[in-house]
Parts: C-alpha cells; structure tokens; sequence
C-alpha cells in the first residue's frame, strides 16, 4: 500500500514517511524527557530510529494502517509521530488497532496531538472502517490520558506491559454510526 496518503489539519500535515526524515525523529527519540514514559525509558539513537521507520512503513503494507510523520505545514518541521499500529506487545487486546503519538518537546502544549490523534481517528473510522480503536498510555503519564478524553475516549481498563512489566491504562473508543 505505497500510496501517498496524507492527511490536512489546520496546521498539520500527516504524512508517510521520507528517507530525510530519519534525523529530525531521531533528535525527538533522543530526548530522555520525551522518551521518559515509552517502553523501558531510554532513548534511541539514530540506528534504532532508522529501523522504527522502516518497520512503521512496512506496518502501512502489512495492515494497512500506520504511523504518519506529523509535519508542522507552516515551518515544514517534523514534529514527531501520530497514527495507528497493531498492538503486538499487548497481545490481550488483540484483534485491535491502537492510535498512538510522540512529539518533540518544542510541539507540547500547543493541541497539536489533539489535532493529529483526532485526524487520525477520521481516517480509522472513515477511510479505514475501524469499529474499536484502543489507546494505551503508562499509568501516571497525564498527558496522553488528557488527549484521549479530549478525544472521546473512555477508560477500558488496566493491565500490566508483558515485556517492561509496568502498569498501563487502555482507553477505547467506537466508530459512531
């Protein structure tokens, strides 16, 4: 599915993912503050960054959702990540589809992953024909707890990271008819 899909917010561009890429999302991945709360907490060099984009490419031709790249449209600035993935280190909520982001520091407190995860939602729901999708986050990070509110989400439940054995919170929400 090598379509150039995209995605316009008011002020974003979700977009699939260019080769110049690699290094604006590898300083993101490089910032323990940003990385603090995502699987064990370390930060990932530019090798690893390198290999989640092609995996999150490779995700878009397996299951036919992925993660964009989220561009800021008026400094053309990689932000970060939003999109959708298959949950495979949570295989308890299996068959899901997970909505997920990550955005550098300089992109926080702006509503921009509001505006990317609600983007995002439109497209599970419309062009992919989504029923369910599910949102996890660490239990005690409020700010994805905060989007997923904003965003009509509603807490499902608890469980335990198998592979990090930290706690985390499941949101879900359902397609309207």
């Amino acid at each position: 599915m090598a379509s150039p899909l995209t995605l316009l917010t008011p002020r974003l561009t979700l977009r699939r993912w260019h080769a110049d890429d690699v290094e604006p999302m590898a300083a993101v991945n490089a910032d323990p503050e940003v990385m603090r709360w995502t699987g064990d907490g370390s930060v990932h060099d530019r090798e690893r960054t390198a290999a989640a984009v092609a995996a999150w490419e490779q995700g878009w031709d397996e299951h036919g959702v992925g993660l964009f790249a989220v561009e800021v449209r008026r400094s053309r600035r990689l932000a970060g990540f939003a999109g959708l993935s298959v949950p495979a280190e949570l295989p308890e909520l299996r068959p899901a589809v997970e909505i997920g982001w990550r955005l550098g520091r300089p992109f926080w407190d702006h509503g921009l992953a509001t505006e990317a995860a609600r983007a995002v939602l439109d497209f599970a729901f419309r062009d992919r024909g989504l029923a369910r999708v599910v949102g996890v986050h660490r239990t005690g990070h409020e700010a994805p707890a905060a989007v997923m509110r904003k965003l009509g989400m509603r807490h499902d439940r608890e469980t335990t990271h198998p592979e990090y054995g930290v706690p985390v919170c499941v949101h879900v929400i359902e397609a309207r008819p």
